[in-house]
């Protein structure tokens, strides 16, 4: 835990990317499975995720991305995409994975399934699309951890406009949307904000003991 403490202070919101510097295959197989073992609802996993090396299309997200650096200079842009008006059909996918990775009778999470779709099909298609956008932040959590342990530099990015990044990837007719994007690499050595002291709320101000 002493490690994950130590990493945690060590990583920042990268302003300033080295684009001399990629990230190893090893190294993104290594996040990519960090992402994929990520906890989700139900374990559903809601999205899918884009990992965007080509640049020529990171140079067309960029201005939708409000014009940030880290779009094209980053050794990748990742994009989450949360799914849209996720349905019965959906739920049954999932079950199917289940029952054949764990070698159990079709019909044998039928109660459960049932169960996930009471509580998911009553909700409205709004906040269906709310519950699968936020799944995405739990996989982006994991990926800022697995990073941060590697030592690769990953910024969050919420600033940039969906629907131009939608329409950049073709993400309506997946019935995807975008949700929250990262890019991940190196810092800059001219990147002055590595040497900013990390702000946080002090304990005594954060936590709530009841």
């Amino acid at each position: 835990m002493s490690n994950f403490i130590k990493d945690a202070n060590w990583r920042y919101a990268t302003k300033k990317f080295d684009s001399t510097k990629k990230v190893s295959t090893e190294d993104l197989k290594t996040l990519k499975e960090a992402i994929r073992l990520s906890a989700s609802s139900y374990g559903l996993q809601p999205y899918k995720v884009f990992i965007i090396e080509n640049p020529e299309l990171r140079a067309k997200i960029q201005p939708a991305a409000w014009g940030q650096s880290q779009i094209v200079d980053a050794s990748q842009l990742i994009v989450f995409a949360n799914m849209t008006n996720f349905s019965d059909k959906d739920i049954d996918v999932s079950l199917s994975l289940t029952t054949e990775t764990r070698g159990l009778p079709a019909d044998a999470l039928k109660g459960y399934g049932d169960f996930m779709k009471s509580k998911i099909g009553v909700l409205s298609e709004d906040v269906r699309n709310t519950w699968t956008s936020k799944q995405t932040y739990l996989a982006l959590g994991n990926l800022l951890n697995a990073a941060a342990e590697l030592r690769i530099d990953v910024t969050p990015i919420e600033g940039f406009e969906p629907d131009k990044v939608n329409e950049i990837l073709g993400l309506k007719q997946l019935g995807l949307n975008a949700s929250v994007l990262a890019t991940i690499g190196y810092r800059h050595k001219d990147d002055a904000t590595q040497n900013y002291v990390k702000v946080r709320k002090s304990n005594e101000e954060l936590f709530i003991n009841l």
